[in-house]
């Protein structure tokens, strides 16, 4: 099995001008009428679907496949169930999960333009790497990249390589990012915004996903919000935020029992078809802020569905 850290340093080579790609395919999809509606969960944020997310998975798990033998050691964890998946391992260590368009409901509707195109390198405990490409906020599009200890954030510029751009972004540091109050909230079903209000109250600032000015990752990096709190995250897209929230000296936290969040406990949402981390979890950068979250959803049911 291949070192963590050389699959982290593939990646980094390789994907970000496939993600640059990606982008460039979801921008011109959604010109278009291209929703889909396969998933029925009730959520709908959860059952947005697009042609552009299978077409965008297509594309990412192709070139997963075609761009480095070390990836096809890893286990795939991908939010759709097109590509060709079966040419990766059925059993390591190593993690790689992709979510092709983030933020579908926003992205099929033209609400926003905080919708993102991702993947990340994680094993049962942690992150290693986290690409995020949101093609539709700034000129051109904006990055994150995550590996290492180091965190960059920034304008793309078509010009140069993908990696190139990525390369010349200074890093974020704890002490230069400013310290946000903004807390994003997800999966409370019908409630998002009663959950929002009650965040509030504690002191902080709940804002729900209808109110969410962009993509949470570069937001959460950057320090414009100071972390989230969700219910049951599926483990596409979540663990973005873990790995921001750790390499910055935070965390996430389970709220029920305040331990630290790992990967050795999923489940299968069978109305999404989402594999997801348990119960509610709390993110934050700022370890007081983790305890006012785990304080304000005591006696909040740990069940996503309670019907």
């Amino acid at each position: 099995m291949a070192a963590v850290d050389e699959v982290a340093e593939a990646l980094s080579a390789h994907m970000p001008e496939v993600l640059r790609w990606a982008g460039a395919i979801a921008r011109q999809l959604r010109k278009f009428n291209i929703g889909l509606s396969d998933k029925t969960s009730g959520s709908a944020e959860t059952d947005a679907l697009t042609l552009a997310d299978l077409t965008v998975q297509e594309l990412v798990v192709s070139a997963l496949r075609d761009r480095s033998p070390l990836f096809r050691e890893c286990r795939i964890e991908a939010e759709e169930s097109n590509g060709d998946l079966g040419h990766f391992a059925t059993d390591s260590e190593l993690t790689i999960a992709l979510d092709p368009i983030d933020g579908t409901k926003q992205y099929r509707d033209h609400t926003g333009n905080g919708y993102a195109v991702m993947l990340h390198l994680r094993d049962r405990d942690t992150l290693h790497y986290s690409l995020v490409f949101v093609p539709e906020t700034g000129e051109h599009g904006t990055w994150l990249e995550a590996i290492g200890s180091e965190i960059v954030v920034g304008p793309d510029d078509p010009s140069l390589p993908a990696s190139d751009v990525l390369d010349g972004l200074t890093p974020i540091t704890r002490e230069a990012r400013p310290n946000s109050k903004k807390i994003y909230l997800i999966g409370f079903q019908q409630r998002d915004h009663e959950r929002a209000d009650a965040v509030t109250a504690a002191g902080l600032q709940g804002v729900a996903p209808d109110d969410m000015p962009g993509s949470i990752y570069p937001l959460l990096a950057n320090g414009e919000f100071g972390g989230s709190l969700i219910h049951s995250p599926n483990l596409y897209d979540f663990p973005v935020s873990l790995h921001l929230a750790r390499i910055l000296g935070g965390d996430a936290i389970w709220t029920d029992t305040g331990e630290p969040v790992h990967f050795r406990e999923t489940w299968l949402d069978e109305r999404a078809n989402m594999l997801r981390l348990p119960r509610i979890i709390a993110c934050a950068v700022e370890r007081e802020t983790l305890s006012v979250l785990k304080n304000v959803a005591q006696g909040w049911s740990p069940n996503r569905y309670n019907d």
